[in-house]
Parts: C-alpha cells; structure tokens; sequence
C-alpha cells in the first residue's frame, strides 16, 4: 500500500469551470499508480469541484447560468458580503456542490465515464489562484 500526495494550482478568470482532468490523469500515469483511490479536495469556500460532461460546452453554460439564477448576486438578499456582490452566493454555490471527489483507478486508469470530466467549479467573479489536493490511496 502506498500514498501520494499532489498540489494541482490552478488560476481562474473569473466564474467559469475549469477542467483539470488531463492533469490529474498526468500525475497518475507519471506515478505509476495502479489500483487505488484518488480523492480530490479544494481548499476554497467559494469555489468546489464537479463531474461533469465534457463533451458539450453548452452543459457548462447551463449549469454556470442555472447556479447564478439559483444564488443571485443581489445585496438585498444577504448580510454577508465583505468581498463584494458575489461572496455570499459563491458560499451558497460551493455549499450545494463538492468541496471533495474520489474516484477509483483501475489498471493505472481513472475510471470516469466517456463524456465525463473533473472540474473545478469557480464562482467568485474574479480571478483567483486555488489548490486542489490530489491524494492517492493504492498499489
């Protein structure tokens, strides 16, 4: 049995998904990781990681669009809002969704379905710098 640890940085522009799968699937290869357990964890309130399709970017439209009518950015709405309009309702969005994924490997492959992808889900209007801990469990 071994473990590893991994600090994916990533640099967002702003609301949006990122997707960060070829990189995790990188660190695996270039580790020769086997079988085993990788879990992904964001170290951010205001932002959290998604599965999701991959495929057809209109998915991505949809859900940045469906979370904003969800959490309005409305200061009426809510007493938090130190870091302006968007920071109550990035908590809110990163509530609803993941702050952390695991996910198998099998035969040094991740098993993600074939439209699938790992996203960090950025809800903060501005550009940020986030980590996302990789931690690998496994032969």
């Amino acid at each position: 049995m071994k473990q590893e640890f991994y600090n994916l940085q990533i640099h967002t522009k702003g609301q949006n998904l990122y997707e960060f799968t070829d990189q995790t699937v990188k660190w695996i290869k270039d580790n020769k990781f086997e079988n085993g357990i990788i879990n992904l964890s964001i170290q951010h309130t205001s932002a959290s990681l998604i599965v999701q399709e991959n495929a057809d970017p209109d998915v991505q439209t949809d859900l940045i669009n469906y979370f904003a009518n969800l959490a309005p950015m409305d200061d009426k709405l809510y007493i938090h809002n130190t870091e302006g309009k968007d920071d109550m309702p990035a908590h809110i969005k990163s509530a609803l969704t993941n702050n952390q994924i695991s996910l198998s490997i099998k035969n040094s492959e991740l098993l993600l379905g074939t439209w699938q992808g790992i996203y960090l889900f950025e809800h903060r209007l501005k550009s940020q710098k986030r980590t996302i801990i990789h931690h690998y469990l496994g032969d």
